[in-house]
């Protein structure tokens, strides 16, 4: 039975089932966004504001919204909450806004807030909606923040923007600015979650679980826990 309690949602949502390297979702901007750690920040948290409050609505609504026309529902819903973060942007934070530039209007159809729509908000309650919004958006934010940290670093040695490897003598690696360092670096860092995963299933823990095991395996109660007593 799934968890809704808000701590398990956050986790959920920025370990269990992190968007990007565990769902490998909303690859678009992941890839094209993530020059730098400000572009990946600036990306993840408007992001994490539009899922939290599409989220909460669609759940206020859930019981309104008829089968048949959900996902245009859904769809006018999350593009309601684009305009009014693009314009708070615009207002607030241009040159931001000029960096994500046409990504934000794209958030409209970004798999992970209509996935979450769909196979969360549709069918919860509002407050582990409001949740499973903060905890996937994070998720998120955290995920193409650190992409965006490394492309950085690798490609013109600074992070956010202040230089860090100049003074040494560094000859960045441009490649790591462009598509391709994109794709390279996400594999990297794709493999290594997955490569812990494996270890933890090899070592009989499953990774999204936050029960751990006592001690004495002949006491435990956890029946997918692989110690048996002898």
């Amino acid at each position: 039975m799934q968890k809704n309690t808000p701590a398990e949602r956050l986790y959920n949502g920025i370990i269990g089932e992190n968007p990007t390297f565990a769902l490998m979702l909303g690859m678009c901007p992941t890839l094209a966004v993530t020059t730098s750690g400000i572009n990946g920040i600036g990306m993840g948290l408007t992001t994490t504001v539009i899922l939290t409050m599409s989220n909460m609505l669609i759940s206020i609504l859930r019981k309104a919204i008829p089968d048949k026309v959900r996902m245009p529902a859904f769809i006018v819903v999350v593009a309601s909450f684009v305009t009014i973060v693009q314009f708070l942007l615009q207002g607030f934070l241009p040159s931001l806004n000029a960096a994500l530039g046409i990504y934000i209007p794209l958030i409209v159809v970004n798999c992970i807030i209509l996935g979450r729509a769909e196979s969360y908000a549709s069918k919860n309650k509002v407050i582990p909606s409001i949740f499973d919004g903060i905890g996937m958006g994070l998720g998120f934010t955290l995920s193409i923040t650190l992409l965006g940290l490394l492309r950085e670093f690798l490609g013109a040695g600074t992070l956010f923007n202040v230089d860090i490897l100049g003074k040494v003598g560094y000859e960045p690696i441009t490649i790591f600015i462009l598509a391709p360092g994109a794709f390279l670096v996400l594999a990297f860092m794709a493999a290594f979650q997955n490569k812990f995963n494996l270890g933890a299933a090899k070592r009989g823990i499953d990774p999204s679980n936050s029960v751990s095991c006592g001690a004495s395996c002949a006491s435990c109660g956890n029946t997918m826990c692989k110690g048996r007593r002898s």
